[in-house]
């Protein structure tokens, strides 16, 4: 089977806008996760039930991703997104962010077989759904998944997405290899790579490493360089040139949506300066300063328009 190339998700960043304009524009992704539904005041966010039914969405592969802290929080989920006509249902278990980890959410999970395992019967008593988990190696220890594992692999599962660092270390630090392959070796699911890929050669990497995988994830990286995973279904990368070409088109394509959607400067600045947060490198750190600092959209309008190729 040939692994599958995914878009991950991320809040405020990958939202349907982006979705349908990568998808256009550069594509080379299997599958674009959403970015996680949860429940709020006893009920599944209105905004998330706009992302799992918006017609961007039409004729791309989308995963709705869910964070949950018990089975009660897991069952509404999933019949929420069930009843939307969607089958396919991952839960998050590796978000470190404290808030949702206070909850006992994301990562907070992993320190928790008894919830984890009633999660399972929730997964087993709705067959029609295909359930995935997206985890880190452990909140603090890259072998904490160790304590987990029985009830990971007692969850109908159809694949585990693993993130090769704890929780405690966010996004950045030492990719924990020999502990991703000790758990890819100890589960009884197909995996998926997620984590420190930016570029084609990492796909390559990762994939020569282990040729077993079902599948390699990008969030961050393919925000930075959204042609990645294009680069590697190619061969060659991008040249800067049409990088910079195409992407200053995603970002009209999904600020002309903004534009049109929403009301007022702040607003629509609000939505869209965050499609700039990890594209320093590819424009430049004057133009990239500058969209920071824009206060009105005719200033904004400045700075994007001031973004040029500079070899």
């Amino acid at each position: 089977m040939t692994p599958r190339l995914i878009a991950g998700p991320l809040q405020g960043y990958t939202e349907a806008p982006w979705r349908r304009a990568h998808a256009e524009i550069f594509g080379g992704v299997d599958e674009y996760y959403l970015p996680f539904a949860r429940i709020d005041h006893g009920a599944v966010r209105p905004k998330d039930v706009r992302e799992l039914t918006s017609p961007f969405n039409e004729g791309l592969t989308v995963v709705p991703q869910v964070i949950a802290r018990d089975a009660d929080e897991l069952a509404l989920l999933a019949d929420t997104i069930a009843a939307q006509g969607l089958t396919r249902v991952d839960l998050n278990m590796g978000c470190p962010f404290v808030p949702q980890m206070k909850k006992g959410r994301g990562a907070a999970l992993l320190d928790n077989p008894a919830r984890l395992q009633e999660m399972a019967a929730v997964m087993a008593a709705r067959p029609s759904i295909a359930f995935s988990a997206k985890m880190r190696l452990g909140t603090t220890d890259p072998y904490g998944w160790r304590a987990v594992l029985p009830q990971l692999n007692a969850m109908p599962l159809t694949e585990v997405t693993i993130h090769p660092r704890t929780a405690t270390q966010k996004y950045d630090g030492e990719l924990h290899e020999q502990a991703f392959s000790e758990l890819k070796s100890a589960l009884d699911h197909p995996v998926v790579y997620n984590g420190g890929v930016n570029s084609a050669a990492d796909v390559e990497r990762i994939l020569t490493s282990h040729p077993d995988l079902a599948g390699v994830m990008t969030g961050r990286g393919l925000l930075a360089r959204p042609s990645l995973l294009a680069d590697f279904r190619s061969g060659s990368p991008m040249s800067p040139e049409e990088l910079l070409e195409r992407t200053l088109r995603l970002h009209d394509d999904i600020f002309n949506h903004y534009r049109d959607t929403l009301c007022g400067d702040a607003q629509i600045l609000m939505k869209i300066k965050p499609f700039w947060d990890y594209l320093e490198p590819l424009i430049g750190h004057r133009p990239f300063k500058a969209i920071g600092k824009a206060g009105s959209l005719a200033k904004y309008q400045r700075a994007v328009a001031d973004i040029s190729f500079n070899p």
